[in-house]
């Protein structure tokens, strides 16, 4: 289905661009949303007569979403979740979460069609997430997956928790060992310490 572009959509085009699409997302996303209209006769007209009014409509969203740009820019989410010793999340972190965690840190305005995750969070880190405000203001922020508040305080210090409770294992107590002794021989410093107890 062809198409004229009523706002800037990535990947397709720009405002006033005809382009071609499939009809799944042109009657499911993109007209429903008033992003589009159908590429016919009387909407190309239409659209001409109205371009310096969408297009005025268009800047003046741009310049409120680069205003409000300042506020998300850089901002750091932390969402707490359980999660296995591998760190594997029991679920995933979705686009609804990242917005009621902006929302408690006193965001406002960001919606779930903003958020863009190129894939589902499924285990503890610090990961970017791009907000798109506008189609042409877009800014990123950090979303802290921890199963704690003191992880994530680590994680936001740049420690890898997982790496570094894997190394805390292996750091405990490790066993003397003999190369020289046969499988299941106890040790001779142990040997002569029971013998000298039993002489006594």
């Amino acid at each position: 289905m062809d198409i004229i572009l009523l706002e800037r959509i990535e990947k397709l085009g720009h405002i006033g661009d005809i382009v071609s699409v499939k009809d799944g997302y042109a009657r499911n996303f993109l007209l429903p949303g008033k992003k589009a209209l159908r590429a016919n006769a009387a909407n190309k007209k239409l659209f001409e007569a109205r371009r310096a009014e969408i297009e005025a409509d268009n800047a003046k969203r741009r310049e409120h979403a680069q205003a409000e740009s300042k506020n998300v820019d850089g901002k750091t989410v932390v969402l707490i979740r359980a999660a296995s010793n591998a760190g594997q999340l029991y679920g995933s972190v979705s686009v609804r979460d990242i917005v009621d965690a902006l929302a408690a840190d006193g965001v406002k305005g960001v919606t779930k069609a903003m958020i863009v995750l190129e894939r589902p969070i499924k285990t503890i880190g610090v990961f970017d997430v791009r907000v798109a405000l506008h189609p042409e203001v877009s800014v990123t922020i950090k979303a802290n997956v921890a199963r704690s508040p003191d992880e994530a305080e680590l994680q936001a210090q740049g420690v890898n928790v997982i790496d570094a409770m894997f190394e805390a294992d292996t750091g405990g107590f490790t066993e003397a060992y003999d190369p020289n002794a046969e499988p299941g021989e106890i040790p001779a410093d142990l040997v002569e310490g029971t013998e000298g107890e039993a002489e006594a």
